[in-house]
C-alpha cells in the first residue's frame, strides 16, 4: 500500500443512486485519495437497533480491516432518501446515522466518526 495515500471509509446503502454523491463528496471535502465502501441495505437502521448481529459483526470486521489496513481517518455512516432497506422518514434516519455514529465510535475510539444525509436531489449533508 501506498503509505502517502489517505483512505476513508463509507457505512453505506448499497444502493447505487448514493455512492458516487458520497464518494465525490467525501474526497472533496477531505482530499481522500480512496473510499473503502462497506454496504448493506439502510446500515443507519441495521447499526441503530443493534439486533442483527451476525450482520452488525460482519460491518464491525469490514470497519476494522480499513482502519487496521488502510490506517483510514474517517469513518462516515450514511442515510438516504427513497432507502429501501430503511423506509423512514429524513428525521428519524438521521437519529438512527447518529446513534450508528455513538456505535461505530464505541469500536473505535481513536478514529473520527461523521454522519451524512443524502436528499432527494442525491445532495449530501452532514446529519
Amino acid at each position: 500500500m501506498e503509505s502517502n495515500k489517505k483512505f476513508i471509509t463509507t457505512i453505506n446503502c448499497m444502493d447505487g443512486r448514493v455512492q458516487l454523491p458520497v464518494i465525490k463528496y467525501l474526497m472533496e471535502e477531505t482530499g481522500a485519495d480512496y473510499i473503502d465502501n462497506i454496504t448493506e441495505p439502510g446500515p443507519n437502521k441495521i447499526l441503530s437497533e443493534n439486533i442483527a448481529v451476525s450482520t452488525v459483526e460482519s460491518i464491525r470486521k469490514r470497519v476494522s480491516v480499513s482502519v487496521e489496513k488502510h490506517l483510514s481517518e474517517l469513518i462516515a455512516i450514511i442515510g438516504h432518501h427513497d432507502c429501501g432497506g430503511n423506509p423512514a422518514e429524513r428525521e428519524e434516519q438521521i437519529q438512527q446515522i447518529q446513534e450508528s455514529c455513538k456505535l461505530v465510535q464505541e469500536w473505535q475510539p481513536d478514529t473520527k466518526i461523521i454522519g451524512l444525509w443524502v436528499d432527494e436531489h442525491w445532495t449530501v449533508h452532514s446529519a
